[in-house]
């Protein structure tokens, strides 16, 4: 597609740059309405997202390279080139949960509603930054044949050249837009603090692990575990199990009350 927005000799800005960075704003813009909504203290508020953007960026691309390590052994300094692609959610996911909890706890902020502010935004942002993605041709999808498959034919992109490939990025993009429906209808909703941040893992989850059907096998995601899954999909799996096991726990616990 088109990995270079904008490339003006010595300016260069990459697409997959330019839409991580618009989905990360937009997250931030529609969590932080919900935390002030919420009665959030929101300059803390803002402080965690910018803690949470770290620790998302640097745990998703540490995992990538822990996959793709043989490679990165052979050119380290590459590790820092995120404007060519290869971050990867769950290493992301799981650094940024750890550095919210810290952050929530020291500053004395209810993590169940904070997490619940924070998932309004979340699918959005993810939306948008998977467009970055199929720009840039990283996260690639299966060969197809299919009338929308997609042809990359750019020389710095970042999958198979000239092969029709199922455009899997934007499958979890468009998927993740009823994801955010739902939760932006549940906030007002909702029965329990944290049931909106349940949802969102609950349904991302499931996203992810439907996508990771379509996804290139030469797209290396750990490990195949069973002889069937990869890494990658086997944690989005585990995600979807362990929230949806709590979604119903809770309902069923609202019912005997």
């Amino acid at each position: 597609m088109h990995p270079i927005l904008i490339d003006l000799g010595p300016i260069r800005l990459y697409t997959y740059g330019f839409f991580l960075a618009l989905g990360f704003l937009t997250a931030i813009w529609l969590s932080g309405r919900e935390a002030r909504r919420l009665g959030l203290p929101v300059a803390r508020f803002y402080d965690l997202c910018l803690y949470i953007i770290v620790a998302a960026l640097v745990g998703s691309r540490l995992l990538y390279v822990l996959l793709e390590i043989d490679a990165f052994l052979k050119k380290p300094w590459e590790i820092l080139y995120l404007w060519k692609g290869g971050l990867v959610f769950q290493g992301g996911l799981v650094l940024a949960l750890l550095v919210a909890f810290y952050y929530m706890r020291r500053n004395q902020l209810p993590w169940r509603t904070t997490f619940d502010a924070l998932a309004v935004g979340m699918p959005m942002g993810q939306a948008i930054g998977r467009v970055g993605c199929f720009m840039a041709g990283c996260c690639y999808g299966a060969e197809s044949d299919l009338p929308w498959a997609v042809t990359f034919t750019h020389p710095e992109t970042l999958c198979p050249l000239r092969v029709p490939l199922h455009p899997s990025q934007l499958y979890e993009s468009l998927l993740l837009l009823p994801v955010f429906g739902v939760i932006y209808a549940l906030r007002t909703r909702k029965r329990y603090e944290g049931q909106l941040a349940l949802v969102y893992f609950c349904l991302a989850g499931t996203v992810r692990f439907l996508t990771e059907f379509v996804r290139h096998p030469l797209d290396y995601r750990g490990p195949v575990v069973f002889g069937l899954f990869p890494a990658t999909q086997v944690f989005a799996l585990v995600v979807t199990i362990v929230s949806g096991a709590l979604l119903l726990y809770y309902r069923r616990s609202l019912k005997a009350d």
